[in-house]
């Protein structure tokens, strides 16, 4: 990383801390890290289902505030405040997602006495709720994409929205982002269904369920501008980022600067993003994400928050970004302006998420047997993997990130495949199939490519079904164990009594099947293709199914996955119902095949 900011010449953050980090795996170690560099106390929180987590022995202090599901921990305002009164904390830093564009929970924090490391809650209100947004940015001069201008769960109000602006469109959470929440719809009869499966998963990544609708672009790319703003008003814009590479509307891959954007438009995107942020006082760090198509650029949101992709930002500006979320929430004012910003060289990052990309991207958590991060010039690794971490099935799939800087595109390319190269992950299948694809497909070296280029245009059926082995308990002469006094989170070691889960030495293939995912065991059977849970199932013993009708919706890792049938049939058997918990491989539904007898 470049040296930008004259750090010797900073003054020290003093009486800041100790800072409390409301949120979990890779981000909280993120923030952990600046914390110590800065010498300022760190203090984690944790679910049940993290009692282990790597990223725990990185901060001074941890503190259980519930169970495992998000919304009994990480989205328990109670329960964190109450961390905060008994740790001490007099700083909080949200992360990103959770709550961290939550602004009842921002007020809590500012309420309970505590310095907000994010924007004012005024501004999380302006800019966090996505309508909000949109208005901000016509009342700026930004173009948008035709939308509504406030939420609605009501099917008719979508219906004639299509009516107006024709189909596709895309449903959005209207408090959240990361791709949750976001549903493309084509046709009249896909929308009450798809339209319900975004509040759902609204409700289960963010804790509200407000949607609202745009006219979805077929052919955009994804481009985004780092903001960065102190209390006295100095705003910047330091760079770009390209984001087009993404399934689900969830990011793969990001870059800076976005390659090939005329300089015009990019001095456009970077002018307008700062007025948007100065129409509503916006301060500390942001990002206001664009579609670029056919010349044109349309406003789409703006983060209220650290981007999991902050880090090629860094490495091509030279900035750490929560470095000066901190100083900006402590009132330090910028010491450089819009004419010190410039990128020197090129960074990409690869999201390695635990997912198995040969079953269409299913989410795979379970046991990490093996964890060798890469090294060597150019190369930064962000992550809270582990040999012997078991990652929760009940939160985001992503267990890392890969970063490397070059001086130019091409090199920074070639850098991420030698990085992905040295980067050994064993236990569960992970991104890294589909980077090993994407990083040589002409595509992406040209820079041809849409945010639908992974879904519809590429031919992924090359990327075999990730290996899955069984998980062996082991007897261990040596092995950790985590206990809490009065909440506090105390780690010993005891030797010689307790068990270690290691891998057995017999892998298990997973079956291909339709784009859906299921796997199909017998005649007619479909099997859930990941662990998860059942939120709904759309049909009953003796009902005539048509191929790809969706039978049954199970969420994992915070995303909803539609099992459908694989051809027209008579449904003879359901063997799930709401509210279960299914393993890999489990029956969920028969469906016989038209004709077929019993």
């Amino acid at each position: 990383m470049q040296e930008l900011l004259f750090n010797d010449q900073l003054p020290p953050l003093d009486g800041f801390g100790p800072v409390l980090v409301a949120n979990r795996g890779e981000i909280a170690l993120r923030v952990f890290r600046t914390c110590r560099d800065l010498g300022l106390k760190s203090i984690a929180v944790y679910s049940e289902a993290d009692a282990e987590a790597p990223w725990l022995h990185h901060a001074d202090e941890a503190y259980l505030i519930g169970s495992g599901p998000a919304a009994d921990s990480y989205l328990n305002v109670d329960h964190i405040l109450e961390a905060i009164e008994r740790s001490g904390a007099k700083a909080v830093h949200p992360g990103y997602g959770f709550l961290s564009e939550n602004v009842d929970f921002a007020n809590a924090v500012v309420e309970a006495g505590c310095t907000w490391i994010g924007p004012s809650p005024d501004s999380i209100n302006s800019m966090g709720d996505k309508i909000s947004a949109r208005e901000a940015a016509v009342a700026a001069d930004c173009p948008i994409v035709p939308g509504l201008m406030e939420p609605t769960s009501d099917p008719e109000v979508v219906k004639a929205f299509a009516q107006e602006h024709g189909y596709p469109l895309i449903i959005k959470a209207a408090y959240g982002g990361g791709g949750r929440g976001m549903k493309v719809v084509r046709a009249d009869r896909d929308l009450v269904e798809a339209l319900e499966s975004a509040q759902r998963e609204a409700v289960t990544a963010f804790g509200r369920g407000e949607v609202y609708v745009e006219r979805y672009l077929e052919h955009p790319r994804h481009v985004e501008v780092q903001i960065l703003a102190d209390q006295q008003g100095n705003t910047l814009y330091l760079g770009d980022r390209d984001c087009t590479l993404q399934r689900r509307h969830q990011k793969l891959i990001e870059e800076a600067p976005a390659p090939g954007i005329p300089d015009e438009i990019r001095k456009a995107m970077g002018e307008s993003s700062v007025r948007v942020a100065k129409a509503v006082g916006y301060t500390t760090t942001g990002t206001c994400e664009y579609l670029y198509q056919d010349g044109e650029f349309y406003f789409l949101e703006m983060n209220t928050r650290l981007q999991v992709e902050h880090p090629v930002t860094e490495e091509v500006i030279g900035i750490d970004l929560v470095e000066w979320q901190f100083r900006t929430a402590a009132g330090q004012s910028l010491p450089f302006g819009q004419d010190d910003i410039f990128a020197k060289g090129h960074a990409i990052e690869a999201r390695i998420n635990a997912e198995n990309v040969g079953l269409g991207f299913v989410p795979s958590p379970g046991l990490i047997t093996k964890w060798v991060p890469p090294q060597g010039p150019g190369v930064r690794m962000d992550s809270v993997g582990t040999t012997g971490w078991e990652i929760p099935r009940i939160y985001d799939s992503l267990i890392g990130k890969v970063i490397v800087q070059g001086r130019t595109r091409d090199q920074a390319r070639r850098r991420l495949i030698r990085a992905l190269h040295e980067l050994q992950i064993e236990g569960v299948p992970t991104t890294v199939d589909f980077f090993n694809y994407a990083l040589v497909s002409p595509d992406f070296i040209q820079m041809q490519i849409t945010t639908n280029t992974v879904e519809r245009d590429w031919d992924l059926s090359s990327i075999e079904p990730a290996l899955v082995p069984n998980v062996a308990e082991e007897a261990a002469s040596r092995h950790n164990v985590v206990v809490e006094v009065d909440g506090k989170r105390i780690e010993v070691t005891v030797r010689g009594l307790m068990g270690a889960k290691a891998a057995a030495a017999t892998p298990k293939r997973r079956t291909r099947s339709g784009s859906s995912g299921p796997s199909n065991v017998g005649a007619g059977t479909i099997t859930a293709p990941m662990q998860g849970t059942v939120v709904k199932v759309n049909v009953s013993d003796g009902e005539t199914v048509e191929k790809d009708q969706t039978l049954v919706v199970l969420e994992a890792m915070k995303m909803e996955n539609a099992i459908k049938a694989p051809h027209a049939g008579i449904v003879k058997d359901v063997a799930v119902a709401v509210g279960d918990t299914v393993n890999t491989g489990q029956a969920m539904v028969t469906v016989d095949a038209e004709g077929d007898e019993g």
